[in-house]
């Protein structure tokens, strides 16, 4: 088994870049199969996540290839075959499948996914979606028949606005007769990208990134080549690195606009950060900070995937932090083993945490519960006195591309071992 050993307490200095986003290029590779012809991704991250959704294409039948990061994906000889539990409970995202073949063939057979255990995540909405376009669905203990003689648009409401809901939904309607209207629909940035590769293929998508979706149907989508966005939650998680041992720290190759919650309340704690077109210069500042209180959102708010990686920065505040999560009810499971390292951390509710600083963290062993989770202990590490010793670290490998070299070449000491 592999583990992370984390040295804590030096400085971090130069220049890190960001790579494509992963909540983005999970649902632009199976959205990729709907094409009729080829597609071609680039600024692809090499994670995990990336691996597994390679497999299902290849169990499918379709011819992949990847070279730095490019993926060309060509699915003309795909076969439309059932998708096994040992594939698709690897990541959650497997769940766009449903959306892309059910676009594509009209059907799709796919057990439940998986990914990180954050809370429930039911795909309810989903599932509505596809039958107001048509579809029937047989569930058989979370082992899911999808299909349709024939996809009608539909006016569909959502809820909650539920990213993956949202992009499911557009996946399915993209090909279907007629027009399709989303309400309600997710603002996030990765539903643009993923509308803008449809729209480069063809694809007949308005009104991405606002609370009403149209889609109008098409029969043929043909060749595009499509850029994964950078990842704002791998800027998010560096950024608060920065402030917290930049000397300085540039961040690039971001869109800061993605990020504006994070920088809005670090700046309100005293962090101070410049902003370029396409990058950020941050430093740790040895007067200390405030305090700051922060509640996740749905985009444009406070992001939940930043709400675990920020808890390193709070333990440093002066004084008490607030954190309410909303989006999740199991985004605290990191809080134990960051209290190993003498955090001074108040859990109310399952929903609020209370921070109290400034502590001086101390290095152990922990574990990684989640993604987000175990950057948070991962971060804890590079403050920490002494050494921090992490495992379970395929949750965090998950996510952040090539996160050890990165690190290691702007002064952390930082690497993968071997467990004894």
């Amino acid at each position: 088994m592999s583990l992370i050993k984390i040295d804590g307490g030096h400085l971090l200095e130069g220049e890190v870049k960001i790579s494509g986003a992963k909540n983005s290029v999970v649902a632009l590779i199976p959205a990729a199969i709907l094409c009729d012809e080829d597609v071609s991704l680039v600024n692809v991250p090499s994670i995990s996540d990336v691996s597994a959704l390679e497999e299902i294409l290849c169990y499918l039948n379709v011819n992949v290839k990847r070279v730095n990061d490019e993926m060309k994906i060509v699915s003309s000889e795909m076969i439309n075959r059932p998708i096994p539990e040992s594939l698709a409970s690897k990541l959650r995202a497997s769940y766009y499948f449903m959306g892309a073949l059910l676009g594509k063939g009209h059907k799709v057979d796919i057990y439940f996914p998986g990914g990180c255990t954050i809370g429930k995540r039911p795909i309810d909405l989903h599932l509505k979606g596809f039958r107001e376009l048509g579809a029937t669905i047989t569930d058989m203990d979370n082992h899911f028949i999808i299909e349709a003689t024939e996809l009608k648009g539909a006016k569909i409401y959502l809820d909650v606005a539920s990213v993956g809901a949202t992009i499911n939904i557009m996946l399915a309607a993209v090909k279907a007769k007629g027009k399709t209207i989303i309400e309600n629909a997710a603002k996030e940035p990765e539903i643009i990208n993923v509308a803008t590769l449809l729209n480069s293929m063809g694809g007949k998508v308005k009104g991405a990134g606002t609370y009403v979706i149209e889609i109008t149907g098409v029969d043929y989508l043909h060749s595009a080549l499509h850029e994964v966005i950078p990842d704002r939650i791998e800027a998010g998680t560096y950024l608060i690195m920065g402030a917290l041992l930049g000397n300085p720290l540039k961040i690039s190759n971001i869109i800061p606009s993605h990020i504006e919650s994070l920088i809005y309340k670090l700046r309100e704690a005293g962090v101070d950060i410049l902003i370029g077109d396409d990058y950020l210069v941050v430093r740790k500042n040895d007067n200390g900070y405030l305090p700051i209180d922060i509640k996740t959102a749905v985009y444009p708010g406070y992001p939940t995937d930043l709400q675990q990686p920020i808890i390193p920065f709070l333990t440093q505040c002066n004084g008490i932090s607030k954190l309410e999560e909303t989006i999740y009810e199991n985004r605290f499971m990191n809080i134990p083993d960051t209290q190993k390292m003498n955090a001074n951390i108040i859990i109310k509710d399952n929903r609020y945490a209370f921070v109290k600083g400034k502590t001086q963290l101390v290095g152990t062993k922990v574990s990684a519960t989640d993604l987000r989770g175990g950057i948070s202990l991962l971060i804890c590490g590079l403050i920490a006195d002494g050494e921090t010793i992490i495992d379970n670290i395929k949750y965090i490998l998950r996510g952040y591309d090539d996160i050890i070299n990165k690190l290691q070449r702007i002064g952390a000491k930082i690497e993968i071992i071997d467990s004894e």
